[in-house]
């Protein structure tokens, strides 16, 4: 298969916008409307209860539900608001459907997730799609195999219904990223405001979930890259506990924090797509206890699951607008029943430099055994063999930034470096018993609080990523807790994220917090595409206009 034409074994991709431009764009053909009238129907805002609800009512069909988010996706990823957050769909997703509506007829339903379409982040693989991570140097990676997460989607009734764009490599090519930016799928727009970040890397299901391109998606994190997406565009995040999810077949960064994380409107649609995602996998040995670790983790989500409950509350700093947005929500959280303490984080000045570290050297090891297990159509082997590949093809890869990332992760030691390896204890000790045990202890509490992330910050290809507030994705990414994000509102017309962490395996007890908050709250907006947000009478000044000489 020809690299810049982009799969021609897919039944529909997506396309090149014509309003970007040339090194945001992406390369592949656009995405066809099914001409089928039923794809008319509208799935806007449709929880994954509504649409099983509809399902078992006969009101709607599996495959009806796929031909209406197959059209919305032509409608506004690729034209309107041009959200570029989608970059293929399944060619047998209608065939998927198909399937599952007549097991619906035979007296067969295998859970909330039959016939339901779920997005899946392109560095997860999938048989019937490649997995590109973004990078041209992935378009032929066809390997005809699931990873096990997807397998597990499937057996639930799921339809795989696409992939997702998201930041190129998971955000670890460069320092001075644009989040939400690949060669292969262009830049991902928030739905909130098209100028602002969707960030990343899990960007184009953080985008697709808000605008209703799906009910649910599954992303990945390391540090951030579920969360963060979550936050900035308005929606459900969780990243689980190391372990509890299998990451085989998803091009990895580091065995140590990586993992695939469910992302949804809603915490009851987290819940569900969380609870068919849990599974161990005798190929992946963090797993090797997760099978005790399954249950309905919706079942039992209760809107009074905060009352008596002690909440230790991180205070960050952050800007006024925010600082207003969390008042509101620790608020509510007491009106919810909850009892708030606050804590102090310990100081820990090295943690980044330790995490980075890890990250580095486990990049390296860990993506030089994936590419290995790479169909004879990936030319690259090694990350050695992608850095030439990103110089030899600089315009399409780097029109904005470059790879000095992946320079230093070609510079390191390996797996048995004892510097490494003292990094990698010292980082997991400080992040998780020496820092979120010891707040938790503090607060005598089974939950802390943050504000997620600050505010979605301007798309931005010549400076890059611009964080400009707090953010509360490091302590459980490097400890390997569970991190849940809930929206809390607009923030100057902006999403922001209420983050609920915990220790290890306490998902239930997050997820139950979660949604106590959510219920009380009412605090998540719908997306209204703006082109930006608006700025305010005060951006003009009060200065009379000059007049012409």
């Amino acid at each position: 298969m020809a690299m810049l034409q982009l799969l021609p074994l897919l039944a529909l991709t997506i396309g090149v916008p014509q309003d970007v431009p040339a090194g945001v764009q992406d390369a592949a053909p656009p995405v066809a409307a099914p001409a089928d009238p039923v794809a008319q129907v509208d799935i806007v805002e449709m929880s994954v209860g509504d649409l099983q609800a509809a399902m078992e009512a006969g009101t709607l069909t599996s495959e009806a539900i796929t031909r209406a988010y197959i059209a919305r996706i032509a409608e506004i990823d690729r034209q309107g608001p041009t959200l570029r957050s989608v970059i293929a769909i399944s060619p047998d997703a209608i065939a998927q459907a198909r399937l599952l509506d007549e097991e619906r007829a035979m007296g067969r339903v295998r859970g909330p997730l039959h016939g339901i379409p779920v997005l899946v982040k392109d560095n997860i693989e999938t048989r019937d799609l490649p997995t590109t991570a973004g990078s041209l140097a992935l378009a032929d990676n066809m390997t005809y195999r699931d990873a096990p997460v997807v397998t597990h989607l499937r057996d639930a009734g799921a339809v795989v219904l696409g992939k997702t764009n998201l930041s190129e490599w998971a955000n670890i090519r460069s320092t001075n990223s644009m989040s939400g930016w690949s060669a292969v799928g262009g830049l991902v727009r928030n739905p909130y405001a098209l100028d602002r970040t969707s960030c990343g890397s899990s960007s184009g299901s953080g985008a697709a979930v808000a605008a209703s391109l799906s009910a649910v998606a599954v992303g990945t994190e390391t540090d951030g890259s579920v969360v963060c997406p979550a936050s900035m565009n308005g929606i459900v995040g969780l990243k689980p506990t190391i372990g509890l999810v299998s990451r085989t077949h998803i091009v990895p960064i580091s065995h140590s924090q990586d993992t695939a994380g469910p992302m949804g409107r809603s915490v009851t649609d987290v819940a569900i797509l969380f609870s068919a995602m849990i599974g161990s996998d005798p190929a992946d040995a963090a797993t090797a206890d997760a099978d005790s670790h399954r249950r309905d983790y919706a079942a039992n989500l209760s809107p009074r699951a905060l009352q008596g409950v002690r909440i230790g509350v991180l205070r960050p700093e952050m800007s006024a607008d925010l600082t207003a947005r969390y008042d509101e929500a620790l608020q509510q959280l007491v009106a919810a029943g909850a009892v708030l303490v606050d804590v102090v984080p310990p100081d820990h000045p090295d943690l980044d430099e330790d995490e980075f570290q890890v990250l580095l050297v486990e990049l390296r090891a860990d993506l030089d055994a994936y590419l290995a297990t790479t169909p004879s159509t990936v030319r690259t082997r090694t990350l050695t063999d992608l850095i030439a590949f990103n110089e030899a093809h600089a315009d399409a890869e780097m029109p904005y930034f470059a790879q000095e990332i992946f320079h230093m992760a070609a510079d390191t030691r390996g797996l048995d470096d004892p510097e490494y390896r003292a990094a990698r204890e010292r980082s997991q000790r400080m992040a998780g018993p020496e820092g979120i045990d010891v707040m938790l202890a503090q607060a005598g509490a089974d939950i802390l609080v943050s504000p997620t992330y600050g505010m979605p910050w301007l798309s931005d290809p010549v400076y890059g990523d611009q964080f400009n507030g707090p953010s509360a994705s490091t302590l459980p990414a490097v400890s390997g807790y569970p991190h849940l994000t809930v929206p809390m509102g607009l923030g100057d017309g902006l999403p922001v994220g209420l983050s609920f962490i915990g220790t290890a395996y306490s998902e239930a007890t997050l997820l139950n917090a979660g949604y106590a908050y959510e219920q009380q709250s009412k605090a998540r907006v719908v997306p209204e595409y703006k082109p930006t947000v608006d700025a305010g009478a005060g951006i003009d000044g009060v200065a009379a206009p000059v007049a012409a000489p």
